[in-house]
């Protein structure tokens, strides 16, 4: 597991895997996905309405006597903080080709999709001061699934300079709505955005306790930078179900070996390293302990900028045809599926209904051998500079780079290595300065919103610049559909369009392995982003 570096895991610098597990035994919501991909209500916590269905009506009420880990209580406030995050109400920007703001300002760095609630105006806030109301333009497939909570509204005030909670709402509901055509100046919008995007982020124990604040049943109680974070019970927390464990000791080793060797000795009681032939031989002469494998929701893939040295496309698809996917899925994942194959879609899981029909019509066939030759042709004599970012921590990432490397150079590319720590390499997608980057997505299972959320025109997780006016038109027409099969059919467009545009290629698809001491019960695997905490609440020691 990769060092920690935020309390804010729905920011873009702060979206890794580590953080949103933290945020996950922290910060509860009005719903979760159980294993099977279930939606599970949190009524403990509070209700979620639909009160019409044309116009799509959604009321969200905090229930009575929750509470922040400081004891402020989370309502209204806390919830119109959230909806002008993940909505994107305020944003004027403009951008170039390149994905460069040219005017205006996006407020909030929000890793997530703004499109759907993007539909919705200013939400009503209830008389009780503990509800909004948020009325939709138009049907939203994932409606169900579009809102969280976030943070302590309350903080994030003090952090930008305001009053109290209350001024900050104020300043929500009076502050116009962006228009990119006529974009105005908000100074006191900007640092609460300031704050938001970047206030929570640290690598150590903050000073300012109000950036740990917790809504679940952990709270952060110290941290060893780059070595270990402990959490234990939040004495507020009496919503929900009661953990059995009194302290959880989360350690940042990101080498798997490292991993395997310190639940052998017992330094730690649960892994979840990266997959390989080597993990899971070891793991397998180990005694007292169990292991759990299964297929994740996540895949490794490599993007590249459509600007700088990739803006023409002929040098973006002379790249591509250097990669070897073959050659990286043997070195990498093979060794724990030996019959595994090269993804072949940027947006369907394989497996799933759609990846077979997306594969047959999205262009992909184009990519499944590395070609030299033809990559020269499309430089055309030229000698291109490639910096290539990842995590150097991750054994994947170094053997996909290394062999990305060689390959290209022999097209005639001049390839640089980027590689980061992984405590380092989050930050720099959005930070920019490399040309391409090798990284890995994983989704939640449920919804069609990871889609624009991902390719999106300047939505904060799309590093690439990628900006298509056919891919984006079916995203519009996505998020409002409730048809499974047209939900299909426009995910396949987006597919298509981002092969023929030359964004880069999908690698594998990962495995996932769980290993835990056998003292341990209720541990269950888990492929989606919450992983092998999805029911961190019933886990338990045997006596």
């Amino acid at each position: 597991m990769n060092q920690f570096t935020s309390f804010n895991s729905n920011s873009a610098t702060g979206n890794v895997d580590i953080n949103g597990t933290i945020e996950y035994l922290t910060q509860w919501d009005f719903n979760y996905l159980t294993n099977d991909l279930e939606l599970k209500r949190r009524e403990e916590f509070g209700t979620y309405k639909k009160l019409s269905e044309d116009p799509l009506k959604i009321k969200y009420t905090i229930n009575e006597g929750v509470v922040w880990s400081d004891g402020t209580p989370i309502d209204a406030g806390d919830l119109m903080l959230a909806w002008a995050v993940q909505s994107g109400h305020f944003d004027d920007a403009k951008t170039n080709d390149a994905g460069d703001v040219v005017s205006g300002t996006n407020y909030f760095s929000y890793a997530g999709s703004t499109s759907g609630l993007g539909l919705t105006d200013v939400p009503e806030i209830g008389d009780d001061g503990r509800s909004i109301t948020m009325t939709y333009s138009k049907p939203y497939a994932d409606w169900e699934i579009a809102f969280g909570v976030g943070l302590p509204a309350h903080v994030v005030a003090k952090g930008a300079g305001l009053k109290n909670e209350q001024a900050l709402t104020d300043l929500l509901l009076s502050a116009p709505e962006g228009d990119p055509e006529n974009p105005k100046k908000r100074p006191k919008l900007k640092k609460v955005a300031n704050f938001w995007n970047t206030g929570f982020d640290t690598t150590t124990f903050p000073s300012n306790k109000g950036l740990t604040l917790s809504s679940g049943p952990y709270m952060v109680e110290s941290m060893v930078p780059d070595r270990s974070m402990t959490l234990v019970r939040n004495p507020e927390y009496d919503w929900g179900p009661e953990p059995k464990i009194d302290e959880i000791v989360i350690r940042y080793i990101p080498e798997s070996p490292s991993q395997v060797q310190a639940l052998q000795n017992g330094e730690v009681d649960i892994i979840a390293p990266q997959a390989s032939g080597d993990i899971k031989a070891s793991l397998e002469q180990l005694s007292g302990f169990k292991m759990l494998t299964g297929q994740m929701l996540s895949f490794d893939h490599i993007d590249l900028k459509y600007g700088g040295v990739f803006k023409d496309v002929d040098v973006r698809k002379a790249f591509m045809n250097t990669i070897p996917r073959n050659q990286i899925v043997q070195s990498t994942i093979a060794q724990v599926i030996p019959d595994a194959k090269p993804r072949d879609s940027h947006v369907f899981d394989m497996g799933t209904p759609g990846y077979k029909a997306s594969v047959k019509v999205n262009g992909s066939e184009n990519w499944q051998e590395v070609d030299i030759q033809k990559a020269k042709e499309l430089l055309n004599g030229r000698t291109p500079k490639v910096k290539i970012m990842y995590n150097a921590d991750n054994p994947n990432r170094v053997d996909a780079y290394t062999l990305i490397a060689e390959s290209a150079e022999k097209a005639g590319f001049n390839v640089v290595d980027g590689g980061l720590p992984g405590n380092k390499w989050g930050a720099a997608l959005t930070a920019g300065g490399w040309d391409a980057t090798i990284f890995g997505w994983i989704s939640d299972g449920v919804g069609v919103t990871g889609v624009p959320q991902l390719y999106g025109c300047g939505s904060a997780s799309n590093f690439t610049g990628f900006c298509d006016e056919k891919a984006q038109q079916a995203m519009d027409e996505l998020i409002v559909t409730t048809d499974p099969q047209k939900q299909q059919e426009l995910k396949i467009t987006v597919d298509k369009r981002l092969f023929e545009t030359g964004y880069g290629l999908p690698l594998f698809q990962s495995p996932g392995i769980i290993a835990y001491n056998d003292k341990l019960k209720g541990i269950e695997f888990m492929g989606n982003q919450t992983g092998v905490w999805w029911n961190f609440w019933e886990w338990e020691v045997a006596k």
